[in-house]
């Protein structure tokens, strides 16, 4: 048989597994093949030669063992609720074991006073420790060699437990699957590579990934396989960038005429920092080079980016193309569009904007002002990627907020001119360094790393729940010199599972304590209609109403100079990211502004270290670092969405030493062989078509 043969073998037919279990695999973890199973890899590792004694039970330790005597053993309930409980005692103590099911079985294979080994996880309960449901076998039988010191531990689902693939269940069929395929693995890297790193050949590293002899191989095991995936990721998004630059042609934008200088000249709304400057002439280099531009555009909140993305249009435009941006909110369209008709005005430049809630009537102009090209800037939303939505000669597509769109929606935008037009991403989520190097690699990049002139930072206060009464004062003092305040809560009604203040109630407090006529207040939130979510969001913006209760629905897209203060309630319960972009809505003006984050009186460490890192910066990079490390890649960036990036054993943050090695090497390959072409690199060339061939052209998407 052959080796592919073996390794895409349907799951079904590994002993063990069966119709069922197989249909569970496929649907729960999208396990199909062999190989699948294979790279379903362990999250944990426990060490079973080590004994621990029944007084050192604590909840910081997930998995313990223990030896000692059964000295009780009795039912407990009836029916449906019974359950059987068991003393196990050494000579520092007893703790109980506690099992809801197969009781029948575990009556047969216990008796009482004969000693054991306990494996389990403590749980507290009423005041005391107890294991429930632990694999349990006596002293004698229970023989551990030295292949499975370090037992493998492996994500399931409910629906996987109840047919008896939990993780010890998963490890059984890992054991009948490895001795198959162990032969048959192939490897994937060239030798150079291997040599120069040091790495554990694959087949080694994927057998001792799942069955590792001790700590020190399956550390090497480890090292190896996060490197491999972590190369190929890197080769694929560097091989897109080699793609682009040698085949996607661009539109050349050779002329800076009429429209960049009457802005430049009448209504540029204040003078363009160092870092503006320079990213300019970045995108004005790109434009100018007949290849496509594809560039990521990062900026900190409101740091200037709209402005640069409209003089970059505004090219497109005097060299005769259209050019369109794309939010992913209504809101934040409509933002744009009146922050850039604003910049506009008295300059005779045709600019509309098309949402969902566009009516008919408008649309068929916006339709027929595209086709015969009286219509060169377009603002919108995913409405701009409709069927009908044609563009005479679109040049220009700048995407904001990227991250939060689907690969595919982005897509339909290059379908919008025969030769597809340059792109510019912005975000406003400064990206740490190793998320840049592997969800953007393929794009250039550029960051707008000053804040325009005359800004002063925000100041970050904590209050606790306590103070409510000092921050009401200070909101006072701040309305009677002639302030706006945003206050925002993070649910519209009352969770039972989350103890959070809501909206309603919010409002309810903030109205009793700010009454009328003294004061006006506007309540805006996702479930809000548009036209009374705009009603109630103009009246703050016009100055008729001193606060804003809202939920983060203003996280984008609201621009009030005047709003100096951001009150934000549980702020123990939202992610970095979030808080410094609420942030970001305050201190547009020339006044000092302040963010003040209230939490309950009580947090958690890793509530404490997200309070901590606001009040202690402002820089958005240091933030977004700070957010890997607290929620990870996945909560960040959507790895879904990207689809390339799919990792099932590297994790971006511990290992960027690993990531620096991966597209180093990827880099030097790929300068000596730009197509893997020559035989040396067949094996990386033939892994590389396998990693790709279920994956749609990338090459062809920003």
């Amino acid at each position: 048989m052959k080796t592919v043969n073996i390794l895409e073998t349907p799951i079904e037919y590994l002993k063990g597994v069966g119709p069922v279990r197989a249909d569970l695999l496929k649907k729960e973890l999208k396990i199909f093949t062999f190989n699948e199973l294979l790279h379903y890899f362990p999250f944990r590792y426990v060490d079973r030669s080590k004994f621990h004694k029944v007084s050192e039970v604590n909840s910081d330790t997930v998995y313990f063992q223990i030896k000692g005597k059964i000295i009780d053993m009795h039912k407990v309930g009836q029916g449906r609720s019974q359950r059987l409980v068991a003393t196990l005692w050494d000579e520092t103590g007893n703790i109980e074991l506690v099992w809801f099911k197969g009781i029948r079985w575990i009556i047969d294979k216990i008796s009482p006073h004969k000693e054991y080994i306990v494996f389990g996880k403590p749980n507290y309960y009423k005041g005391r420790y107890n294991i429930p449901h632990p694999e349990i076998e006596e002293t004698g039988a229970a023989k551990v060699n030295l292949g499975e010191r370090l037992q493998p531990f492996y994500y399931s689902t409910e629906k996987l437990k109840s047919k008896g693939l939990d993780s010890k269940g998963i490890q059984k069929i890992m054991k009948n699957l490895v001795p198959v395929v162990k032969d048959h693995l192939y490897e994937t890297l060239t030798p150079e590579i291997i040599d120069n790193l040091k790495l554990l050949p694959r087949n080694d590293a994927l057998v001792n990934i799942h069955f590792p002899q001790n700590q020190q191989i399956l550390n090497r095991a480890r090292a190896r396989l996060i490197f491999e995936e972590l190369f190929f990721v890197q080769l694929t998004l560097l091989e897109l960038k080699i793609i682009r630059a040698e085949k996607i042609k661009g539109h050349v934008f050779s002329v800076v005429g009429r429209c960049f200088n009457d802005f430049y000249h009448k209504n540029l709304p204040f003078e363009l920092t160092g870092a503006q400057k320079r990213v300019i002439k970045e995108i004005r280099a790109d434009l100018g080079s007949g290849k496509q531009m594809n560039r990521l555009l990062q900026g900190d909140v409101g740091s200037g980016k709209t402005l640069v993305a409209l003089m970059n249009m505004l090219i497109a435009v005097d060299n005769g193309y259209q050019a369109c941006m794309m939010a992913p909110t209504e809101i934040l369209a409509t933002q744009h569009y009146n922050s850039i008709s604003k910049m506009l005005k008295g300059l005779d430049i045709n600019i509309r904007l098309l949402t969902g809630s566009t009516k008919a009537a408008e649309r068929k102009i916006i339709h027929h002002e595209l086709q015969n090209g009286q219509l060169p800037l377009l603002v919108g939303t995913h409405a701009l990627i409709e069927d009908t939505v044609q563009f005479k000669n679109l040049g220009l597509v700048v995407i904001d907020e990227q991250h939060r769109f689907g690969v595919a929606q982005r897509a339909k935008l290059w379908k919008k001119n025969v030769i597809p037009p340059h792109v510019l991403v912005m975000t406003a989520t400064p990206i740490p360094r190793t998320l840049a190097m592997t969800f953007y690699g393929d794009l250039d990049v550029s960051v707008i790393d000053e804040m325009p002139p005359g800004r002063k930072p925000v100041k970050t206060v904590h209050f606790y729940d306590k103070d409510r009464l000092k921050v009401f004062g200070f909101m006072r003092k701040q309305i009677k010199e002639g302030r706006q305040i945003y206050f925002v809560y993070p649910l519209i009604k009352e969770s039972e599972k989350l103890d959070l203040k809501d909206l309603m109630d919010g409002y309810e407090s903030i109205s009793r304590e700010f009454p009328l006529p003294h004061y006006a207040i506007s309540i805006v939130h996702g479930k809000l209609s548009s036209k009374d979510k705009d009603y109630e969001m103009q009246r703050f913006v016009k100055g008729e109403t001193d606060i804003m209760v809202a939920t983060t629905v203003i996280e984008v897209g609201v621009d009030v100079p005047n709003a100096s203060v951001m009150v934000i309630e549980n702020a123990e319960r939202f992610g970095l990211s979030q808080l410094h972009q609420l942030r970001g809505r305050v201190g547009r003006g020339a006044d000092q502004s302040y963010c003040i984050l209230m939490t309950k009186d009580k947090l958690t460490p890793d509530g404490w270290q997200r309070i901590k890192t606001m009040v202690s910066t402002t820089d958005g990079f240091k933030i977004a670092e700070a957010d890997l490390r607290l929620r990870g890649p996945g909560d960040l960036m959507g790895t879904q969405q990207s689809g390339i990036i799919d990792l099932k054993i590297a994790d971006l943050i511990k290992d960027e030493k690993i990531l620096q090695y991966a597209r180093t090497t990827a880099i030097k390959v790929l300068k000596n062989d730009p197509h893997l072409k020559s035989k040396e690199n067949e094996i990386i060339r033939k892994q590389l078509a396998y990693l790709n061939k279920n994956r749609t052209d990338w090459s062809r998407i920003s």
